[in-house]
C-alpha cells in the first residue's frame, strides 16, 4: 500500500534545530513533486516548502526563508526539512505530501489543493 511516513518531529527549544523525514513506500518518490505543509491550533493548513519534479525547483514560505531547506533523497526515498533557528511561531503539526500532477509556475509549486497524497504528520513543538 502506498504511503508517505513523517518523522523527526519532537520538542526543540528556540534557536534550535529539527530535521524532518518523509519516507515513501509502495511507490517511487521520484516520479512526484513534495511538500511539506503545516498546521497550528486553530489555524489553517499552509504550505511550508516544496520541490517540484520536473526540475527540482523549490518554493520556500517567507516566514521560513534563510532558515529551512527542503531536500530529496530519491536512492533513499526520502525527503527531509532541515528546520534551523526555529522559532516558537514554527509549532505545528507538519505534514508532508506528493503529487504527480504538472506544475506550471513558481508561485504554484506549494499550492495546497495540488497535493494529494499526505503522510500522518508529525509534531513540532518550539518551546524553552
Amino acid at each position: 500500500q502506498a504511503q508517505l511516513v513523517e518523522s523527526g518531529g519532537g520538542l526543540v527549544q528556540p534557536g534550535g534545530s529539527l530535521r524532518l523525514s518523509c519516507t515513501a513506500s509502495g511507490f517511487t518518490l521520484d516520479d512526484y513533486s513534495i511538500g511539506w505543509f503545516r498546521q497550528a491550533p486553530g489555524k489553517e493548513r499552509e504550505g511550508v516548502s516544496c520541490i517540484r519534479r520536473s526540475d527540482d525547483a523549490t518554493y520556500y514560505a517567507e516566514s521560513i526563508k534563510g532558515r529551512f531547506t527542503i531536500s530529496r533523497d530519491d536512492a533513499k526515498n526520502t525527503a527531509y526539512l532541515q528546520m534551523n533557528n526555529v522559532k516558537p511561531e514554527d509549532t505545528a503539526v507538519y505534514y508532508c505530501a506528493t503529487t504527480a500532477r504538472i506544475i506550471a509556475g513558481k508561485n504554484n509549486i506549494c499550492r495546497l489543493g495540488f497535493y494529494d497524497k499526505w503522510g500522518q504528520g508529525t509534531q513540532v513543538t518550539v518551546s524553552s
